[in-house]
């Protein structure tokens, strides 16, 4: 009876330091996302930009994981956690910092080079965490032990959402607006955009920079400390037999296309609600405040969903929680003026429980030895953030479409996620553990 006490901890006491550790990368992490979330509004007006351009923010952001979650993955087999997450860190720093030509050169494509490398850290960080978090303890409070560490990553985001908030959007001279509420940037001779620009650059560029110190301060904290010998660290199978076994595992399989719905949604969710508050004539400092009580409910709920999850399975939750945002959408979709805004900012309460539930879920009948390279097809899933916002943004740029405001048209694409999501949750619980 001990030993099965024990073994159903969520966190044991050994592992209690490098939980500890990990889970703030989650908060790192979290920062990056959500202060590069209001940039493409930013960059929007700055540059000049259509939104499906100014989109490519996130095309860039999103498209590091991609690009670099198998290889992270193929780095963890042939070194360690602690070294893949040294090299992560080292990554994001490297990206962080490029912002500093990047503002001097005031090109757009520069900011979303530097974007891109600062993902290949996250990416590594990434998939690195979530597995080790899920392998520091008993399998069977796996999910509920990355539902815990995940929700540190909401305080990260917020955050980052603060510091655009209160400090990078009030402070942007190109989003100052007339008597009726119109950007008079756009009415300014070329001179005066560029020394305009010079300065906007500067702002956008600064918090990033401190946030790379930030990141340099924790790689040393992490390399003076020692990590345990997980099991996944162990024994590995070739990558050949272990790829034909997670195709063949249906759970597995359509978990990895759901996080890519998922991560898709999210990403439009969020980025958009400053161009859905523009829309009512609400300025980008003041939509972002939305952002954050968004923000707000999406932690509150994180916690209140892990706790669930001890009495409902997290099968049936996944279920509850899409037809939910499904729901929200709708509203926001077909109801017009400041409610809509509300049903928009209701989705985040929602989307709390997905990413770690998605992502718990399609590892449980995963064995040991494909972890890894599994963990990895998962974070690569973020990739339906680069893909999708680009798409909303076309729509968006079409200004009215069915006699309705484009942009409310444009969260259909969202919708089409949740239901794929509830239809997961929904499978998923016919399927034996």
């Amino acid at each position: 009876m001990t030993n099965n006490k024990k073994t159903s901890k969520l966190v044991e006491k050994k592992y209690l330091l490098p939980f500890i550790l990990i889970t703030s990368l989650f908060a790192l992490w979290g920062f990056a996302n959500d202060i590069t979330n209001p940039m493409v509004a930013a960059f929007q007006t700055l540059m000049e930009l259509p939104a499906a351009e100014a989109s490519l923010v996130q095309f860039a952001f999103y498209g590091g994981y991609a690009t670099m979650a198998i290889p992270a993955a193929l780095f963890i087999r042939k070194y360690s956690y602690k070294s893949a997450i040294l090299l992560g860190l080292a990554l994001y720093a490297v990206g962080a910092f490029l912002f500093i030509p990047a503002a001097e050169y005031q090109e757009f494509s520069f900011f979303c080079i530097s974007l891109y490398i600062l993902t290949f850290g996250l990416a590594f960080l990434e998939t690195t965490a979530n597995p080790m978090i899920m392998s520091l303890g008993a399998k069977e409070t796996a999910t509920r032990r990355l539902n815990l560490a995940q929700a540190f990553n909401p305080m990260g985001s917020l955050s980052g959402m603060a510091v655009a908030s209160l400090i990078v959007l009030p402070s942007l001279i190109s989003d100052k607006r007339n008597a009726a509420g119109e950007v008079i940037f756009h009415g300014l001779s070329e001179a005066e955009k560029a020394d305009i620009r010079l300065h906007d650059l500067a702002v956008i560029r600064d918090p990033y920079v401190a946030i790379g110190l930030l990141v340099l301060a924790v790689f040393v904290i992490i390399a003076f400390t020692k990590m345990p010998q997980t099991k996944e660290n162990k024994g590995y199978a070739d990558v050949g037999s272990t790829l034909g076994r997670l195709w063949n595992n249906r759970l597995y399989r359509e978990g990895v296309m759901t996080q890519v719905f998922y991560v898709a949604a999210q990403i439009m969710v969020w980025t958009f609600i400053i161009q859905y508050a523009d829309n009512l004539g609400i300025d980008k400092a003041t939509a972002q405040n939305y952002n954050i009580i968004a923000m707000c409910m999406f932690l509150c709920c994180r916690f209140i969903s892990t706790f669930l999850m001890k009495y409902v399975n997290s099968r049936i939750l996944l279920m509850i929680f899409g037809i939910g945002a499904s729901i929200a959408t709708l509203g926001t979709i077909f109801i017009e003026g400041i409610m809509g805004l509300y049903c928009l900012v209701s989705i985040s309460a929602f989307m709390s429980l997905m990413f770690p539930t998605i992502y718990g879920i399609a590892l449980e009948n995963v064995e040991t030895s494909d972890t890894e390279l599994g963990a990895a097809f998962l974070v690569m899933a973020i990739v339906g953030g680069a893909l999708m916002p680009p798409l909303q943004g076309m729509i968006i740029d079409y200004g009215v479409l069915f006699g309705m405001p484009a942009v409310n048209v444009s969260y259909s694409l969202p919708l089409l996620c949740f239901l794929f999501i509830s239809i997961y949750g929904y499978r998923s619980s016919k399927v034996k553990r």
